[in-house]
């Protein structure tokens, strides 16, 4: 049994004023040829396929398309879950007739999936988060816990907890009851997530620039001990880097987005997760690299014309920029920058530091022209770096148009 793993599409998201979808639409062609390639089975996605509760056509598009050749027109069962970037009642709308095509879309933690028959496979047994797939090809079932995002009130709420229960033993009493009903080693057991899970005992993982944080201090950690130990794989998302936090012979997997989203991912490959499995035996996974999708640089210099030089030969990125200098860049040095390269996100200028007596700083004359006060009060707070005679020229302007 072969399983592809994926999650953190954020179908539709955007990089400051740059659109992504054009590289979006050619990681989801990248992502259909491997499932093809290899021959997978089933397909898993792990929660957030939009970046917002409300996506534009083009991501909406993009995403049914995608599913429908991912499910071989009902051939090969797709299952996705809502993250905390989707709207549940949106991912959950159009699941009866997208089971037509073999695609199940899960946007509630206590789901109870409707049972049904396709030619290749049917949803054998189905409860609160958890399904059995049988397939015509294989002589085993393969059963699924799932869990799409929901905050912690509303999971105590889902699973009729008390509010002063732990989210640890929330989440355990209800994967562990699952589990223990459903998951013998007759059959491929998994568990598939959009929660922030950490190891016990490991330092915190960080979450992405700009991602909408799960975890608010450490009260409600979740950690990964609490997955029953009939579950053979985890597949996680939410954090957009790949890495197993369980073990070799328990795999808990964040399969990363298929995109850099932001620039504390810079320098990340992204990955897909393919998973091999048979009842009662350990899994076997490998992440196979993505290769579409511009890359995102973390850069600094202290040189226009080593700036330019770089832009100039690294055309095919997206880039943060810092420039160091004596004085602030002046216009046409920026516009010289901006016409080297069109894919600069963020400019950010950095004045060297020069020594300056303190209190000279604080001692400014008030009784000084306006233009002189100015200038003073520009050089206090910026380090001591005098206004250089382009921004005197702009302030005249405000002050006699």
């Amino acid at each position: 049994m072969k399983i592809l793993h994926t999650a953190d599409w954020h179908l539709g998201k955007r990089l400051d004023r740059f659109s992504r979808l054009e590289e979006q639409v050619l990681v989801m062609e990248e992502l259909i040829q491997t499932a093809d390639e290899q021959h997978v089975d089933l397909i898993l996605i792990a929660g957030d396929l939009f970046d917002n509760f409300n996506p534009g056509v083009e991501a909406v598009e993009l995403f049914y398309k995608t599913l429908k050749r991912l499910s071989l027109n009902g051939k090969r069962p797709v299952i996705a879950i809502s993250g905390n970037h989707d709207s549940p009642s949106l991912i959950d709308a159009p699941d009866p007739l997208a089971r037509e095509c073999g695609i199940i879309l899960i946007g509630h933690p206590k789901a109870t999936i409707a049972p049904f028959e396709l030619e290749d496979f049917k949803i054998s047994k189905s409860a609160e988060g958890f399904i059995e797939l049988s397939f015509k090809n294989h002589n085993y079932p393969v059963r699924i816990l799932h869990t799409p995002y929901a905050n912690e009130i509303r999971l105590k709420q889902y699973f009729g907890e008390q509010k002063e229960a732990e989210l640890n033993n929330v989440l355990a009493q209800h994967w562990q009851k699952n589990a223990a009903e459903f998951c013998d080693e007759n059959g491929v057991n998994l568990l598939i997530t959009h929660l922030y899970i950490n190891k016990k005992g490991k330092p915190l993982l960080d979450e992405p620039e700009g991602e909408k944080p799960l975890k608010i201090g450490n009260a409600d950690l979740i950690y990964s001990d609490i997955i029953p130990h009939q579950i053979q794989y985890t597949a996680l998302g939410h954090l957009h880097r790949f890495q197993n936090i369980g073990t070799e012979e328990k795999p808990v997997v964040y399969s990363s987005s298929p995109l850099c989203y932001s620039f504390s991912e810079a320098g990340q490959t992204k990955y897909i997760s393919i998973v091999e499995a048979e009842p009662g035996k350990t899994v076997r996974f490998e992440r196979i690299p993505i290769k579409n999708g511009k890359c995102l640089e973390r850069k600094s210099f202290d040189c226009i014309e080593k700036t330019v030089e770089w832009l100039t030969t690294n055309q095919e990125t997206f880039v943060e920029l810092t420039l160091e200098s004596e004085t602030f860049l002046t216009a046409d040095e920026r516009k010289r920058l901006y016409q080297s390269h069109k894919g600069i996100v963020h400019l950010i200028p950095k004045i060297k530091n020069q020594e300056l007596n303190e209190n000279q700083l604080r001692d400014i004359n008030l009784n000084q022209d306006i233009q002189s006060l100015f200038r003073d009060y520009f050089k206090s707070k910026n380090g001591g770096q005098d206004a250089n005679e382009e921004l005197i020229n702009l302030f005249n302007e405000i002050l006699n148009p």
